[in-house]
């Protein structure tokens, strides 16, 4: 991970276990954390939603699904404008509803992350002495001609902390109103 994150004592723990990616020497590697006051379980609500990351994250305006949702399951994202893309091909790698595990593959498109695959776990924690969530989101990603890693680095963990403000915006404003999806709905 990056020397220039300072993590707390559980933060590592779970990153340790979780978000291990093993780079290359032209790829980066990221985790971001985010502490959201909302339940994990409405966080969780959200982030599983392989097949509608609309719903939270700002820079997709559509997603289309190929078959059902599911393991090896493929979305078609399109892009908003102001991207350097304009569409996504993603496939999911790991839906774990027990432990809270989301994994992320890039597998085409007309964009310049390749071989882009993240991993985003959600843990409950108190905040405030209310329930809230810890949310992680790993990255590893190939350095593009003409890039350098920390310019690489730079612009993935931006759009990754913009889609983790807009999440912790969504299910705040979700848990003020009480409308907690139920899981298991599809």
């Amino acid at each position: 991970m990056n020397s220039g994150d300072a993590y707390s004592a559980a933060e590592v723990q779970y990153i340790r276990r979780h978000h291990q990616h093993e780079p290359t020497e032209n790829q980066c590697t990221s985790a971001l954390v985010k502490h959201i006051k909302a339940p994990a379980h409405l966080v969780w609500s959200l982030v599983r939603r392989f097949d509608q990351p609309q719903r939270y994250k700002p820079f997709v305006s559509r997603c289309v699904m190929n078959g059902e949702l599911g393991i090896g399951s493929v979305r078609e994202v399109n892009v908003k404008s102001g991207l350097p893309a304009t569409t996504s091909t993603e496939r999911l790698e790991l839906l774990d509803d027990e432990e809270h595990i989301l994994g992320v593959k890039i597998v085409g498109g007309d964009h310049r992350l390749k071989n882009y695959s993240s991993i985003m776990t959600v843990h409950p924690e108190i905040i405030d002495g209310r329930p809230g969530t810890l949310v992680i989101e790993s990255f590893i990603v190939d350095v593009p001609d003409g890039n350098t890693k920390d310019e690489t680095c730079y612009f993935v963990k931006a759009l990754i902390r913009c889609n983790l403000k807009s999440l912790a915006d969504v299910s705040e404003r979700m848990a003020v109103q009480d409308l907690v999806e139920p899981i298991n709905q599809f």
